[in-house]
C-alpha cells in the first residue's frame, strides 16, 4: 500500500475541498495553538498531521523548529510549499496518508493536529492512533484541537466527546488535559466549541 497515493476513507473528499478555499482555512494558525506555542508546549522536532495549507507548520518553523507537515491533498501541500517559499521559512511538506506515518521512518517530539481527528472515520481511529505512536518519541506530545460534542447543530465535522478521546488513547498514552477551546472557521467567526487535548506517549 502506497502511503502517498492511498487515502483513508473520507479523506479524498476533504482533499477535494482545497480546489476552492475550505471553511477551515482561515489564513492563520488557530488561536489555541498560538497560545500553546507562547507557553512553550510546541518543541523539538514537529510533525503536523492534516496540515492543509500549512499555517500551523509555518508558525512552528518561524519559531526555529524543524517541522514536517503532511496532508492527503496535493493541492493543499502545493499551497503550503508556496507559502513557505514566499515567507522564506524552512518548513517541509509531503503528500502522505496519516494512517501510515510509520513509512516516514522519522521520529518526532511533538505532533500537532488541528482538525484531523474529528475528520477521520470511526473505523480508522485505532489505526491512526497506532500510526501516531509509531512516529512519536516516548515522552513526546500529541496536541489536538477538534470539534466538541457540546457544539450545537449538525453542520460541519462530527462532534467528539471527551470519553472518545480518552478511550482512543487508553493504552500507551497519558491524557494530560482536555480543555474547552474554540475552533475558528470562515463560517464561525466567534469559534465553534471544541476540545484542546494534550496527550503524552508513555
Amino acid at each position: 500500500m502506497d502511503p502517498v497515493t492511498f487515502r483513508p476513507r473520507g479523506m479524498a473528499q476533504v482533499g477535494a475541498s482545497y480546489d476552492a478555499k475550505p471553511v477551515w482555512d482561515i489564513g492563520r494558525p488557530q488561536d489555541a495553538f498560538v497560545v500553546l506555542a507562547r507557553n512553550g508546549a510546541i518543541q523539538g522536532k514537529v510533525l503536523e498531521v492534516g496540515c492543509g495549507t500549512g499555517e500551523l507548520s509555518l508558525m512552528a518553523a518561524s519559531m526555529g523548529l524543524e517541522v514536517l507537515g503532511v496532508d492527503a491533498s496535493p493541492v493543499a501541500i502545493a499551497k503550503a510549499e508556496a507559502k513557505a517559499k514566499e515567507r522564506a521559512l524552512n518548513a517541509h511538506f509531503k503528500v502522505w496518508n496519516v494512517l501510515m506515518l510509520q513509512a516516514l521512518e522519522e521520529k518526532f517530539d511533538t505532533v500537532l493536529d488541528c482538525g484531523l481527528f474529528h475528520a477521520l472515520e470511526d473505523q480508522d481511529l485505532t489505526t491512526f492512533v497506532s500510526s501516531l505512536a509509531s512516529v512519536l518519541r516516548p515522552g513526546g506530545r500529541y496536541l489536538m484541537l477538534c470539534f466538541s460534542d457540546l457544539q450545537p447543530g449538525v453542520f460541519g465535522p462530527r462532534r467528539v466527546t471527551q470519553d472518545e478521546i480518552k478511550s482512543s488513547f487508553a493504552t500507551g498514552w497519558r491524557v494530560d488535559a482536555i480543555e474547552p477551546s474554540r475552533f475558528f472557521t470562515s463560517m464561525t467567526p466567534n469559534g465553534a466549541l471544541s476540545w484542546l487535548a494534550s496527550i503524552e506517549k508513555t
